[in-house]
């Protein structure tokens, strides 16, 4: 900060410098260009009465030239650049003559009276006044924008004068205020908070038994799930100012500034009590200090010092409440999350299926509604969504109805967008030949088949050759409840579906033209293979043992990247273990492809004709006994496309 006060003074310094300096040059170049005629004064007695009559005519200076050089000219009067004489023959003329060195030894040879007369106006002093004023216009205007700058930037809490001060911003008191009923589906984390509410709006019902408010609430959960939402609804209720900053904020490349700006949002928090400070994403700035190897001195420690000093500097019954909020709570700080800190740590998680309808109700509010529309229906489709999730399939199907200039927002909007939201947009300007769009239904076919028909699958849901996203096709299965826990049944069954496509490509084209559309089948299998080994003790030839490091929840950001401190031999049997899982999960989708590639074949083919099926069509497609092969069978799907109401059976929008 010192430095770039400094920079600034140097440079109205070296301004103010330039100025002097240009001055008397600009005053010596005036005194040169006022008329050399002021330094001829041969006689100051001299006749000067041709410089005040009127004169008979007005010539060119060129013609002046001429005449002089014919010895016409009798005598001159010169007055800065105007010059008045009388000829030979008696008659005044006059012209205008321009800088011209050589006029004055040109007249003396030709013996010509040589007058010169001072100007009414001094051209010198008026001169050096205009140019010492338009020379401190620019100086001026260039301290006054800096002036007017640093006070801006002081008044925002950026510039040389504020970059210490606390970037927190206030909520409007004249928006409209967010409270619990804005929020839905967290009824947990609401009753968690609803005590500090209570305390916000009566202070005096817990200060006369002697009880003390948490200072602190840590708010944990997967990335949109609401807590943010849920920090602002709790000062919209207690009807507090509500101050948010982001944990990046306090972070800047000037020593000391992280803790100033500390200092100066609790000093902001405590003007306002009682009011709900805010700190989004603390893990930016909460995480775990450095052991100061090396004698370095980390900014980001200093800033939480700060933060731990001012926590424990202030009495709870001031009314000032810290919510924080992070999807990293293993990487805080211990003394942050001790008690008379942060007391109360609240996990927001994931709604349940009651959550879900909840939050498609509030959400819902606002927009027009088809009557097929029911928010149970849809919040039982949509497991694993969070909060941000269904807000923005709302918006998704109110845009689809609106492009299709539909008057309310119907059920074919909200599986449209929701597919939308869980398969990625269509990609239908994307250019597919004819093998490449069979190879993709073959893949898709396989992945189907052994889905339906191994035990511990999830419910297929929809299968399309449509490029969505990143992929070619996509099959897709949902469960048909909230799920908090997998068997092994299960996991098996996954990993079986995932080597579906990739079996199917080979049983139909050869090992030869088997391409690298399972890329990432197989390492999403690999992955839940070596979970299932290193982490939920599916060996038996390991047994129900750990051999990943650190206990990291998978929303965190560490699932499959644990490193593994295992001897060599036990490592090798790791190998081992996840190559048999893998190789039992293909040899398991060959054998019940092998035995159905009538099914497949049929499946591949309808894909190819209708590109996306529902699984309640592929159910009732191969429920059909094979009379008369492919031909009979697509004709019965298109039987029952006709029988089934519009937009069902329609492929997905997107």
């Amino acid at each position: 900060m010192p430095r770039l006060a400094v920079s600034g003074v140097g440079v109205v310094f070296v301004l103010l410098i330039s100025t002097l300096a240009y001055v008397p040059a600009a005053r010596s170049q005036a005194v040169a260009d006022a008329g050399w005629s002021t330094a001829l004064v041969s006689n100051p007695g001299a006749n000067i009465s041709a410089a005040k009559v009127a004169p008979d005519l007005e010539i060119a200076y060129s013609d002046f030239i001429d005449r002089v050089d014919k010895n016409d000219v009798r005598e001159v009067v010169i007055s800065d650049s105007m010059v008045k004489g009388v000829l030979t023959d008696g008659k005044r003329f006059q012209t205008t003559v321009p800088q011209d060195a050589g006029l004055i030894p040109r007249l003396l040879d030709h013996r010509v009276r040589i007058t010169a007369a001072r100007s009414d106006v001094e051209p010198i002093s008026t001169g050096w006044l205009s140019l010492f004023l338009l020379s401190l216009l620019p100086l001026i205007a260039v301290v006054g924008y800096v002036i007017w700058s640093q006070k801006r930037q002081a008044k925002s809490g950026g510039g040389v004068f504020g970059i210490g001060q606390a970037q927190a911003k206030q909520v409007d008191a004249d928006a409209p205020p967010v409270t619990f009923k804005d929020v839905a589906g967290i009824d947990e984390a609401e009753f968690e908070l609803s005590e500090i509410v209570e305390f916000l709006k009566r202070p005096e019902k817990f200060q006369r038994l002697g009880g003390k408010i948490p200072k602190g609430c840590l708010l944990t959960g997967p990335p949109g799930t609401g807590k943010t939402l849920l920090a602002r609804a709790m000062a919209g209720e207690a009807g507090v100012p509500f101050f948010s900053m982001s944990g990046s904020a306090f972070v800047e490349m000037f020593v000391g500034v992280g803790a100033r700006r500390v200092r100066d949002l609790f000093a902001q928090a405590k003007k306002s009590a009682p009011c709900v400070v805010f700190i989004d994403e603390i893990d930016a700035v909460g995480r775990h200090r450095s052991a100061g190897v090396g004698g370095g001195n980390d900014e980001r420690d200093q800033t939480l010092n700060q933060l731990l000093v001012e926590m424990d500097g202030f009495d709870g019954d001031q009314g000032v409440i810290i919510v924080a909020a992070t999807n990293r709570p293993d990487v805080l700080d211990p003394a942050l999350l001790r008690p008379g800190r942060f007391d109360r740590q609240v996990v927001v998680p994931a709604p349940d299926v009651g959550g879900r309808e909840k939050i498609l109700r509030v959400h819902l509010r606002h927009v027009p509604l088809a009557p097929d529309v029911d928010p149970r229906i849809m919040a039982r489709a949509t497991p694993g969504f969070s909060g941000a999730d269904l807000a923005n399939l709302v918006n998704e199907a109110a845009l689809l109805a609106a492009r299709s200039g539909a008057e309310r927002v119907s059920t074919d909007e909200l599986e449209a967008a929701r597919d939308k939201v869980l398969l990625g947009a269509e990609r239908r300007s994307l250019a597919m030949t004819a093998d490449e769009m069979l190879t993709t239904a073959y893949h898709e076919a396989g992945h189907a088949l052994v889905a339906l028909y191994v035990p511990g699958h999830d419910p297929l849901y929809k299968v399309t050759i449509i490029p969505r996203g990143r992929a070619l096709g996509v099959t897709m299965s949902l469960p048909e409840r909230d799920r908090y826990g997998l068997a092994r049944i299960e996991l098996e069954a996954k990993i079986a579906m995932m080597f579906g496509g990739r079996v199917a490509e080979e049983l139909a084209f050869g090992k030869d033209r088997i391409t690298t559309g399972a890329s990432d089948d197989i390492r999403q299998a690999t992955i839940l293979a070596r979970r299932m080994v290193t982490e939920f003790g599916f060996s038996e030839r390991l047994g129900p043992l750990r051999y990943s490091d650190g206990d990291h929840e998978t929303f965190l950001g560490h699932g499959g990247n644990a490193r593994l401190n295992v001897s060599e031999t036990t490592a090798s049997i790791i190998d081992e273990e996840i190559r048999r899982i893998i190789e039992e999960g293909e040899s398991r989708a060959r054998k019940l492809l092998t035995e159905r590639r009538d099914e497949l074949q049929c499946l591949a083919e309808a894909l190819m004709e209708h590109e996306t099926l529902s699984g309640e069509e592929i159910r009732a497609l191969l429920a059909v006994p094979v009379v008369g092969g492919r031909s009979e069978r697509v004709r019965i799907l298109a039987t029952a496309q006709n029988a089934v109401p519009d937009g069902l059976l329609e492929p997905a929008k997107g």
